[in-house]
């Protein structure tokens, strides 16, 4: 059974209630300082208005763990919303039950409502199907269109599917399942992956599974420290996560034994601390000195990746190429966003700092697409299926 999009079903004069992604990030006032997750589904909220629904907004924020925490309140988002949307967000704080029933009941076409955070409930972690039921009181039709929670089971995005006739994916959803689908299943080669990010733990099923569909792996950041460790390099005091040492060279041995090439850094930007301050130099992966730590791909290495990059068709990128949050350790990640906005191949962007890092490079206009997801991505890499996604099914 397949999943149904929001455009195949009728949501005129319907309650449609839209499970989305506004787990975006606040400063310290709650000033929204990245409203991408936002701006992502509009084309689901407009669709809805274009066909004069009535529409009832359901989000987490944050991991407040089943409490009422006024630093992860939705109602910013509300404001942000109405402003790009060009009309009021009514923001409801009222607890969920027959209240916020009455609300939904008497909802005019074309109105937006959003509840507060989901997560302040803690049946929602757990799935409670009676939980579910209430959520799905609110509405005549659930949309989905929030791919980066869709590898939880949670309530407001399984127990809710229990009890709703009509289910579907919203757009937003839609574009990751074919796009995914279409690099996974069908891509154009050569096909390539950029792997970064701190740890190979986090990442170790997803390296196992691309590495049977890709022709080459570009692998940086803090978990590259653990395979050049098991190539026989000493890496000094930089990021090592020594027992895996088994399972990064079993990955590099299976690479080699199907052909597909992996590229690790081949020089280094070290520091003898974790600080943007901290002195500098240029390594080469075979000279990195015992109180040395690195945390950045060096300019040979930058030029490496950028020329096998160049020459792919099909490209995704999960993960940064060093501590890009600090400014002299952020030059190998931009250079990798410069070199994906160059390429006329498909590329494919997904995980948090990856997107992160795309737009602090200024070049997300050039990416063929964004993912909003970042466990998702990798549990989509890793070719697992989604709960989220088959409870549309």
């Amino acid at each position: 059974m397949a999943v149904k999009y929001l455009n195949e079903i009728s949501v005129k004069d319907k309650r449609v209630l839209i499970r989305v992604d506004y787990n975006v990030p606040y400063d310290k006032e709650l000033n929204i300082t990245d409203d991408t997750r936002i701006t992502a589904t509009v084309d689901t909220i407009k669709y809805c208005l274009e066909n004069d629904a009535k529409i009832i907004l359901i989000s987490h924020l944050g991991r407040p763990k089943g409490k009422i925490n006024e630093t992860m309140t939705l109602k910013p988002v509300a404001s942000r919303l109405s402003e790009i949307m060009g009309q009021p967000v009514n923001f409801i704080e009222t607890p969920l039950g027959k209240e916020t029933i009455d609300i939904t009941n008497k909802m005019s076409q074309r109105e937006i409502v959003l509840f507060e955070n989901i997560r302040f409930y803690p049946e929602e972690e757990k799935n409670d199907l009676d939980f579910g039921k209430l959520i799905a009181s609110h509405c005549d039709v659930y949309v989905n269109d929030a791919f980066a929670t869709a590898h939880r089971a949670h309530a407001s995005n399984w127990a809710v599917t229990k009890y709703v006739d009509v289910k579907c994916a919203g757009f937003l959803l839609k574009n990751e399942i074919e796009y995914s689908q279409k690099t996974l299943e069908n891509a154009e080669r050569p096909f390539g992956a950029i792997i970064g990010g701190a740890k190979v733990s986090s990442k170790l099923d997803a390296l196992q599974n691309i590495i049977d569909k890709v022709d080459f792996m570009i692998i940086g950041g803090g978990m590259a420290f653990t395979f050049l460790k098991a190539q026989g390099y000493e890496v000094g005091n930089s990021l090592l996560e020594t027992e895996l040492l088994d399972e990064a060279k079993s990955i590099l041995d299976k690479a080699q034994s199907k052909k597909i090439e992996i590229l690790l850094p081949v020089d280094i930007i070290c520091a003898e601390e974790f600080d943007n301050n901290s002195k500098t130099e240029i390594c080469d992966i075979s000279s990195i000195e015992n109180n040395s730590i690195g945390l950045d791909i060096g300019p040979k290495s930058i030029e490496l990746f950028k020329e096998k990059i160049s020459k792919a068709r099909t490209i995704i990128w999960n993960g940064p190429m060093g501590a890009f949050e600090m400014p002299n350790f952020a030059n190998g990640t931009n250079q990798i966003a410069f070199a994906l906005s160059d390429s006329d191949c498909l590329s494919i962007v997904g995980g948090g700092d990856s997107v992160t890092a795309i737009n602090q490079a200024g070049v997300e206009d050039k990416i063929s697409y964004i993912s909003t997801g970042g466990g998702a991505f990798l549990e989509l890499l890793e070719g697992k299926q989604l709960p989220g996604i088959e409870a549309l099914k």
